[in-house]
């Protein structure tokens, strides 16, 4: 997948088509992500004891991964993401754009 948990993305269509946010967790199986502040969906919490309230929480849904673009650091713009192989042997991502190292 071509975004990571912790990336900074941009989500490119949809409801919320043009937000940022950060990615809190990715499915990799699923291809699916769950972005800050994207998809957000009433969830029924039933109370677990008598000192516990239930009620409606608003909370993050999942989206496929394919709609969110990972934001580079240094040019702040949506980009495809290139893989690179260093000197050392390591495999980074690199911004399509400008070159900068996403990792």
């Amino acid at each position: 997948m071509h975004v990571k948990k912790n990336d900074k993305v941009m989500v490119m269509s949809g409801k919320d088509a043009g937000t940022i946010g950060k990615v809190l967790v990715a499915f990799p199986q699923e291809g699916k992500v769950i972005v800050e502040g994207v998809n957000m969906v009433t969830h029924h919490v039933k109370p677990r004891n008598t000192q516990e309230q239930g009620g409606r929480v608003k909370r993050e849904g999942a989206i496929y991964a394919a709609k969110v673009m990972p934001v580079c650091g240094k040019c702040n713009k949506p980009t495809r993401v290139r893989n690179k192989i260093l000197e050392n042997g390591d495999k980074v991502r690199v911004c399509a754009r400008c070159g900068e190292t996403l990792d």
